[in-house]
């Protein structure tokens, strides 16, 4: 074990660490669209059904494999092979041990971009530029013109520089401390919105809505595949992210405890989203299903401008989404930069710069690709990495490697369902999630 590895000072700054990287773009634009286009109620009972299943298996996997190996994927992956086959399978292991840290590193590019849209569209409501387009084709025409390539090339510096200068403090001194003040933050200003919401007249229809189930939906394979894939992706289970933050965890931590934590929160974060966005819809009589970054682009800030007091709320909602964004941009570049450091072994601030150079040259030509960029990356790098990871860790290591280190920090181990569970189902479940988003392109 590296001795001189930054760790998390406390639990609960692991824990806020990994809610704030799970808490992102997945819950505020996609599962609310994801929750009323596909059966309301019946996706609901889905997706809640399989938070808990990869929050009990894969999530509990990969926070005790990066624990176990006190590294990043690319590192863990290596010691994984070299357990069976030696100098040989250590290599190969690291080579895998990429394609998550290049998803990781794919996917926070792609963020990047996005981020860039979310700190211009905050400003903006504080000195009136979001909300000053006449009606929806304005917001439209605005959005469209920013969107577009090299369109937003200052607000996206910004945000990726604000990512960076939080990660260049490293994990106690910097994500922790940075998540600790973020995330209670968010879940207080989104609390807000939706008591605010809840009182305006038509925000009872949302309630209906999101809460119905249609007849045949349980059954439905369409909505059980959607919730699926919704639940890896806001969850953050992809081989890289939950994975680092592991590595950075001491032997005492309860890692099941802290999955369980992390899942049930998150869980909220993407209910609250739910239940600000539809009913707000609601209250205007606007379609219901509408999603994707013209959900939070256009058709929120035109919702705002017509209601009572949309000034405020705008700035609430933009404010309360960055503080999502950046803990979630913080999060997927954390795997790259920490395998720049142990690859190369530079320095903290070394591995900052350069991981930084390559998202910032990256990302500005993107811009005008982004949407299809992040659809890949997704649809088959994440479900990849995730599955790889599960193949390593509880088929590869095998049953006493897994049942030792799931249960360090513990008083009472995990049941005996524990290792059959993340072997056989979590792993199909990996597979599953690709086969279907390539299949139905994309279910994340």
């Amino acid at each position: 074990m590296d001795k001189k590895r930054d760790l998390f000072a406390s639990r609960w700054g692991f824990i806020l660490a990994c809610i704030g990287s799970a808490v992102g773009m997945g819950n505020i634009w996609m599962f609310p669209t994801r929750a009323s286009r596909f059966g309301g109620g019946a996706f609901l009972i889905w997706y809640v059904a399989f938070v808990i299943l990869i929050g009990s298996t894969g999530m509990i996997g990969e926070m005790s494999f990066g624990r176990a190996a006190r590294s990043g994927p690319v590192d863990a992956f290596g010691m994984a092979c070299e357990s069976r086959k030696g100098e040989a399978g250590r290599k190969l292991g690291k080579a895998i041990g990429l394609i998550p840290v290049l998803g990781s590193m794919a996917l926070a590019i792609g963020y990047t971009v996005v981020m860039g849209w979310i700190f211009k569209y905050t400003v903006g409501t504080v000195t009136g530029a979001t909300l000053a387009p006449e009606n929806v084709d304005g917001f439209s025409a605005a959005f469209g013109g920013m969107a577009s390539a090299f369109g937003n090339n200052g607000w996206q510096m910004i945000a990726l520089a604000a990512a960076f200068a939080v990660l260049v403090f490293g994990v106690g001194g910097g994500i922790e401390k940075v998540n600790k003040v973020m995330m209670p933050v968010f879940f207080f200003l989104f609390l807000g919105l939706g008591v605010y919401i809840a009182f305006q007249p038509g925000a009872a229809a949302g309630y209906q809505y999101i809460f119905r189930i249609a007849p045949g939906s349980l059954l439905d394979p369409q909505v059980i595949i959607y919730a699926m894939g919704q639940a890896f992706f806001s969850l953050s289970v992809a081989g890289n992210g939950t994975l680092i933050y592991g590595s950075y965890l001491d032997e005492h931590a309860d890692i099941p405890a802290s999955a369980r934590n992390v899942a049930f929160f998150d869980t909220m974060a993407a209910l609250l989203a739910a239940l600000v966005i539809i009913p707000a819809m609601a209250t205007t009589g606007a379609k219901l299903d509408q999603g994707g970054p013209g959900l939070m682009f256009i058709f929120l800030p035109n919702l705002f401008k017509g209601m009572v007091g949309g000034n405020v709320i705008a700035i609430v909602f933009f404010l309360a989404v960055a503080f999502a964004g950046v803990t979630s941009l913080i999060n997927l570049y954390e795997a790259p930069i920490a395998t720049v450091q142990e690859t190369f072994h530079l320095s903290r601030r070394a591995s900052c710069l350069t991981v930084a150079a390559v998202g910032a040259l990256v990302s500005l030509c993107i811009q005008g690709i982004v949407s299809d960029w992040m659809d890949v990356v997704s649809i088959y790098i994440c479900p990849l990495g995730a599955g790889i990871a599960s193949v390593m860790f509880f088929w590869v290591f095998g049953k006493r490697f897994v049942e030792r280190e799931v249960n360090k920090g513990r008083q009472n181990p995990l049941g005996s369902w524990f290792y059959p569970l993340g072997k056989y189902v979590f792993t199909s479940l990996c597979i599953l999630v690709l086969i279907a988003g390539a299949a139905m392109g994309g279910i994340g």
